[in-house]
């Protein structure tokens, strides 16, 4: 029942954090991923093999944190206005777009508490999960994209706030060993320690609506 919950909750998620992402970017400017075929919700054009479907798989049987990733929607930075500045703008845009989902399924959960007795108690509980889910899973994506490791989106995030040699550095070290962190992580189930404080008082925050 967990993967029935969990894995449609994922897909389309991470399908709307990386649309938000195109979606920026369309705004300031960029049409790569217009022209692309990526601006859409469509999961069939931003699934990705290993990040969609293997990780995911992979956590679940593990019992690790549930995490995935699309296929990146292509951006190119040069179309931009303000090329470094406004990439942040872009990769900020999917960890956000996370995080107003959890907001999202907090207040539908607030409407289900309220309004319990109108439905039956099976599927009461079935919706409540559901939406716990929703909330969870949502703040976890946000918060791990923020991990300051590019090519997550913390890590573009950092190389837009640093000086330019700084960022240079930064960003050529990542590029060689940057996934291959991020999979240790993972695989290591380090990554939770890493996200637990913060994800924890972000759903502490949002709990507030109910």
């Amino acid at each position: 029942m967990d993967f029935l919950f969990f894995i449609p909750i994922l897909f389309f998620s991470i399908i709307l954090h990386e649309f938000a992402h195109g979606y920026v970017a369309y705004r300031l400017g960029d049409q790569t991923a217009y022209y692309a075929g990526r601006l859409t919700l469509n999961p069939l054009h931003h699934i990705d093999p290993v990040g969609s479907i293997g990780v995911p798989l992979f956590c679940l049987l593990m019992h690790l944190p549930m995490f995935g990733w699309a296929k990146p929607v292509p951006v190119n930075p040069l179309r931009l206005p303000s090329p470094r500045k406004d990439m942040g703008k872009v990769a900020l845009a999917g960890p956000v777009t996370n995080l107003l989902l959890a907001v999202g399924f907090t207040v539908l959960l607030k409407v289900l508490l309220i309004c319990q007795h109108s439905v039956s108690a099976d599927v009461a509980q079935r919706i409540f999960l559901f939406l716990q889910y929703g909330i969870l899973v949502n703040v976890m994506l946000a918060v791990f994209n923020l991990l300051p490791i590019p090519p997550l989106d913390g890590g573009r995030i950092v190389t837009a706030l640093l000086p330019v040699k700084t960022a240079v550095g930064f960003d050529h070290f990542f590029a060689r060993y940057g996934m291959w962190i991020i999979l240790l992580l993972i695989l290591t189930n380090a990554v939770r320690y890493l996200i637990l404080w913060p994800a924890t008082l972000i759903l502490r925050l949002i709990s507030q609506i109910l």
